[in-house]
C-alpha cells in the first residue's frame, strides 16, 4: 500500500515544537544563524584561544545571541584586550546591538542607527525587529590565460518577534564571464556550484545562484531551525573532515540543546540531492519540449546527531554518528536519540544492499591550557573492521584524521601561527550505494581533498590595526588513484594509502581584507600553485592569479 510519506515529517517537526514549549520554563532568546565567513566568528575564536570566552564554535554556524553574549563577556573584561582587540570589540558590538535593552523604536532607510550601524532598511518596533540589506560583489581575477570578473546581487533580510520566533533569507545571483572560469569548482576549498548541464569546458560565462534561509523557534536552552543552508561540524583551517562547507546548501530540520551546563546535544536531519536520475519514477510528460521525460531524482537523506562534552574551560570532546539513506524518507531518522546504525540493522534486516551508509566522529580541542594556543583533533570513521584493525591483511580501516593546532600572540600581539595535517583514506565517503556517497549535488560533505589524500598546510595570521587582516597560507598536497567499488568491499588486504599513482600539488596564498563598514569589505589575495591533481577535476593549473574584490552584505 502506498505510504504517505509527509506526514511523518510533519507530526516529527510538530512533535520537535511541542517538546520545546513543554520544556522551557522561561523563554528568553532568539536565535538569527550568522555566516560561519563573518569576520566576527574568527575574532570571537582568537579570544576564546586566549581563554577570555568559551565558545563552542566546531558547529557552525553559530546564532546571533550567543555571539551577542560572548561580546558582552568581552566587555566586562575589557581590561584583557589590546588596544586593537577594544576597537574591533566595539566595532561588532554595533552588528549585535538587538539585544540592547535600551533600543529604542525606530524605521529607519538609508541612515544610522542609535548604535551607528548603518542598513538598507531597519525596524524596532515593540518585540518585532527587521533588518534588510542588499548583497553586492564584485570581484576580477587575473592570471595567465585568466581574465574574470565575478558580480553578485542580491538580497538579505533577517528578524524576531516576541521572545521566541526568528526568521532569515538570504539569495544572490552570481555571474563570472572571461577567460579561465572554473565551472565545476571541485577540487578546490570553494563551495560547489549547481551549473547549467550543457556548459563545455572553455565557457567564458557561469551564472548560479547561493540561497539559504531559516525559521527558528528558540528557549532558554536550545533551538529548533528549520532552513536551507550548510551545517559545518569540526575544526579545520582549510577544510573540515566531518561537514564541510564545500557541497552548496541543503534543506535541513536542526536542534539544538544545552542538557547540561557541561554537555550539548545536536541533531540534524537533511534533504539531499543525489544527482542520479531515478528511472523507475521517471514518466513521459506528453509533449517533446525541451525532452519527452519529466525527470526525478533517487531521493537522499542524511542525518546527524553528537554528543559535546566540556568537562573544563576551553576543553570540549565530542562523539557523533551520521546516516545518510536514500529513496525514501524514513520517520526512524527523525527520532533525535536513536542510535541510527542500530535502527539501520533492524529496517534493512541486516542486508547490505538494503541498508544505509553509516559513519561516527570524534573531535577533542584544547583552548589556553598551553597559554594562547589551541590544539584539536578529528577522526572520521566511515567503515573498520575492530577485531582486525592492526592485522595487515584483513583490516578496512576506512577512515580519515585531522591535528592541528595554532598560538597567537607570538612575540608581538595578534600574530597567530598555525599548521595542520589531515589524512583520508581510500574509499572514504564512497559507497556501494552511488546515491549514498558521503556527498551532495556530487560534492563532498567532508573534506574537499576526498578520499586517498593528505594535506599539510601552515598559516600566519597579523592584525596590524583594527578590522585589518592578513594571511599567509601554505598547502601541500598528495592525492592517490581512487579506489574501486571491488576493491573497497573484497580486497585483502586493502589497497594501502598512497599507492599507484600519486599527483602533488602546492599553494601559496597571500590575503589583505579590510572591514570599512559592518557589511562593507575590501580584500585582495595572490595565490600561487605549482603541480596540479586531477586535471579533469580542476580543468587548468594556475600558476598564479591576482584577486581584488569589494562586497557588501556577505
Amino acid at each position: 500500500m502506498p505510504i504517505n510519506f509527509r506526514k511523518p515529517i510533519v507530526k516529527t517537526s510538530f512533535f520537535l515544537l511541542l517538546l520545546v514549549q513543554f520544556a522551557s520554563i522561561e523563554v528568553r532568546a532568539q536565535a538569527v544563524w550568522e555566516s560561519p565567513k563573518h569576520p566576527v566568528n574568527a575574532f570571537l575564536s582568537r579570544q576564546a584561544q586566549k581563554g577570555n570566552i568559551e565558545i563552542a564554535d566546531f558547529i557552525l554556524p553559530l546564532n546571533r545571541k550567543s555571539i551577542a553574549i560572548n561580546l558582552s563577556q568581552l566587555r566586562d573584561s575589557v581590561h584583557k584586550l589590546s588596544a586593537i582587540e577594544v576597537q574591533e570589540l566595539s566595532f561588532y558590538e554595533q552588528d549585535y546591538s538587538e539585544f540592547n535593552k535600551n533600543l529604542r523604536d525606530s524605521s529607519l532607510f538609508l541612515k544610522k542607527d542609535q548604535h551607528n550601524r548603518w542598513g538598507m532598511f531597519s525596524v524596532k518596533e515593540g518585540d518585532l525587529i527587521l533588518r534588510v540589506d542588499p548583497v553586492i560583489g564584485l570581484e576580477t581575477t587575473q592570471g595567465l590565460e585568466k581574465s574574470i570578473l565575478k558580480q553578485s546581487n542580491g538580497l538579505k533580510f533577517w528578524g524576531q518577534k516576541g521572545k521566541n520566533i526568528s526568521f532569515q533569507a538570504y539569495f544572490t545571483e552570481n555571474t563570472e564571464t572571461g577567460d579561465g572560469i572554473d565551472s565545476i569548482k571541485q577540487f578546490n576549498n570553494e563551495t560547489g556550484v549547481i551549473r547549467t548541464e550543457n556548459l563545455n569546458k572553455n565557457a567564458k560565462m557561469l551564472n548560479y545562484t547561493n540561497f539559504r534561509g531559516n525559521i527558528t523557534y528558540s528557549w532558554e536552552n536550545g533551538s529548533v531551525s528549520i532552513g536551507h543552508d550548510q551545517l559545518l561540524w569540526g575544526y579545520g583551517e582549510n577544510g573540515k573532515l566531518v561537514m564541510s562547507d564545500k557541497a552548496p546548501a541543503y534543506p535541513f530540520i536542526r536542534l539544538d540543546y544545552q542538557v547540561l551546563k557541561w554537555l550539548k546535544f545536536h541533531y540534524a536531519h537533511t534533504w539531499l540531492q543525489s544527482a542520479i536520475l531515478d528511472s523507475n519514477r521517471t514518466y513521459g510528460k506528453g509533449n517533446t519540449i525541451y525532452g519527452d521525460e519529466r525527470e526525478l531524482f533517487v531521493q537522499k537523506f542524511m542525518a546527524t546527531h553528537s554528543l559535546n562534552f566540556f568537562p573544563a574551560k576551553g576543553l570540549s570532546f565530542s562523539i557523533g554518528e551520521s546516516i545518510i539513506y536514500s529513496d525514501r524518507i524514513d520517520a526512524g531518522y527523525f527520532i533525535p536519540v536513536m542510535f541510527f546504525k542500530a535502527y539501520d540493522q533492524y529496517s534493512s534486516r541486516y542486508k547490505i544492499n538494503s541498508g544505509s551508509n553509516g559513519q561516527f566522529f570524534f573531535q577533542a580541542a584544547s583552548r589556553n591550557h598551553l597559554k594562547n594556543t589551541h590544539l584539536y583533533a578529528s577522526l572520521f570513521i566511515d567503515e573498520i573492521r575492530m577485531s582486525a584493525a592492526f592485522n595487515n591483511q584483513k583490516s578496512r580501516n576506512q577512515l580519515g584524521f585531522n591535528l592541528g593546532g595554532s598560538i597567537t600572540d607570538v612575540l608581538i600581539p595578534y600574530l597567530t601561527m598555525g599548521m595542520e595535517y589531515t589524512r583520508i583514506n581510500p574509499f572514504v565517503y564512497q559507497n556501494l550505494i552511488p546515491a549514498q556517497n558521503y556527498t551532495n549535488q556530487n560534492y563532498t560533505l567532508g573534506d574537499w581533498i576526498g578520499q586517498n589524500a593528505d594535506r599539510v598546510t601552515a598559516w600566519i595570521k597579523y592584525n596590524p590595526i583594527a578590522r585589518l587582516s592578513t594571511r599567509i597560507q601554505m598547502d601541500y598536497i598528495r592525492k592517490g588513484e581512487d579506489g574501486s567499488i571491488t576493491d573497497q568491499y573484497y580486497a585483502e588486504p586493502q589497497p594501502k594509502f598512497l599507492t599507484k599513482r600519486i599527483d602533488t600539488q602546492q599553494q601559496f596564498q597571500f590575503e589583505v581584507k579590510y572591514q570599512l563598514l559592518n557589511e562593507l569589505i575590501i580584500k585582495a589575495s595572490y595565490y600561487k600553485q605549482a603541480g596540479i591533481i586531477r586535471p579533469a577535476l580542476q580543468q587548468r593549473a594556475i600558476p598564479q592569479e591576482f584577486r581584488l574584490g569589494i562586497s557588501y552584505g556577505f
